[in-house]
């Protein structure tokens, strides 16, 4: 299955990924700037994603816990997730999710 990624400068990354990998390890597996700090444990928001429109009501809804980390992300807008928490499925091939322009990988400095 396939997951499509449009960065800050307009540009599209397509990868590759499985049922049952996370969008953040399909992400920065594709060299996208998603940090990720906490690991995937929803301790932080460095993996905020954008996802499209008519992608987002596929989602399974955020939990409460990723909402409120929600907040701390830079840019958040209502179709807002965190790639930690979106876990792929074949439903979800052709995902398309927005790098924010905010968005910083410090592991690349």
């Amino acid at each position: 299955m396939k997951v499509h990624f449009t960065t800050d400068r307009g540009e599209r990354v397509s990868a590759e990924a499985a049922p049952g990998d996370t969008l953040l390890a399909i992400g920065q597996a594709a060299g996208m700037p998603l940090e990720g700090t906490c690991e995937g444990q929803m301790a932080c928001s460095t993996c905020h994603v954008i996802v499209a429109k008519e992608w987002f009501e596929r989602l399974p809804t955020a939990s409460e816990e990723e909402e409120d980390m929600l907040d701390f992300a830079a840019a958040a807008c209502r179709t807002s997730r965190l790639a930690c928490q979106i876990v792929l499925g074949e439903e979800l091939d052709g995902l398309t999710v927005t790098i924010p322009a905010e968005a910083h990988d410090m592991r690349r400095i």
